[in-house]
């Protein structure tokens, strides 16, 4: 494990922009599938990068930017005793978000197999 890259994580500061915040964003994205819950970890910054949102740091962003530091910066270890491998996850769309139960299940097992 590269320590200087570890370092460069947790020493990342603040984002004061929405272009700040995609670039952390694109950094820890590289790691996500290693990191349970990612897409539910980022949300509160995923959504200052909408052109919508007016870019207004709250504490739930920064809890999410601290976590996502701590997740991504510790190691994003592959499990072997326990058997897990990788995670992975999104956010829905934004259609997606009015599909029933059942639309949502089988969409999470086509998005596994393409994986």
């Amino acid at each position: 494990v590269d320590t200087q890259k570890i370092e460069a994580v947790l020493n990342w500061p603040r984002p004061t922009s929405p272009t700040d915040i995609r670039s952390f964003l694109g950094l820890a994205g590289y790691y996500m599938r290693f990191v349970e819950g990612f897409s539910s970890i980022s949300s509160p910054l995923t959504m200052l990068t909408q052109k919508t949102v007016k870019f207004q740091w709250s504490e739930a962003c920064e809890k999410s930017f601290q976590e996502m530091k701590k997740r991504v910066g510790l190691g994003c270890v592959l499990m072997q005793n326990d058997k897990v491998i990788a995670y992975a996850s999104r956010q829905l769309k934004v259609h997606e978000k009015n599909y029933p139960t059942h639309d949502l299940e089988l969409a999470a097992v086509v998005f596994a197999l393409k994986i």
